[in-house]
């Protein structure tokens, strides 16, 4: 009976062992956990995502430009009066 009992009062230590491991693991950051390489391939992931989003979004803006010219090009003359009235220069 009494090896029971201090196996039952090893095993309680034994948890406590386990969560105060967990309690520093969790003071560490990402960064600490991970190797500077695999950082490095992090960071150069992340800046080749925001150019790709940020030439994307380039391309967004100058296919709006051109549909905005096209629509223009196809207006006839009195829609093109109705839009700009009497803004233009008179010679």
């Amino acid at each position: 009976m009494g090896k029971k009992r201090k196996q039952g009062q090893n095993q309680s230590q034994g948890g406590q062992k386990q969560n105060q491991a967990v309690k520093t693991d969790e003071g560490l950051t990402l960064q600490d956990q991970l190797n500077g390489d695999v950082l490095a391939k992090l960071k150069a992931a992340k800046k080749s995502l925001v150019a790709e989003e940020q030439a994307k979004e380039e391309e967004r803006q100058a296919r709006l430009v051109f549909e905005r010219k096209q629509r223009e090009k196809k207006m006839s003359f009195e829609e093109l009066l109705e839009k700009y009235g009497d803004q233009g220069s008179k010679f």
